[in-house]
């Protein structure tokens, strides 16, 4: 696996990427993302490589939506 670092100008920018990542996964599994992630987190699905950037992806989807909701909070 080849691990790379992508610099974002914004945490939105960043989302936005994740989340177009997180599409193209569910356009080719054709399964959401939610429940890709509850069946992967049960176990239920394999380790490969793909499983695992998806999952990846999706936490890391999670954590930058969260971030965001915060600034946003705290903004108002």
């Amino acid at each position: 696996m080849r691990k790379q670092t992508i610099q974002h100008s914004s945490p939105l920018d960043a989302l936005i990427e994740v989340t177009k990542r997180l599409s193209l996964h569910e356009m080719q599994e054709n399964m959401a993302s939610e429940e890709f992630f509850h069946l992967y987190s049960q176990g239920r699905l394999s380790d490969d490589i793909d499983h695992v950037e998806w999952a990846n992806d999706y936490r890391h989807y999670l954590v930058l939506r969260q971030d965001l909701e915060d600034k946003l909070k705290h903004a108002a």
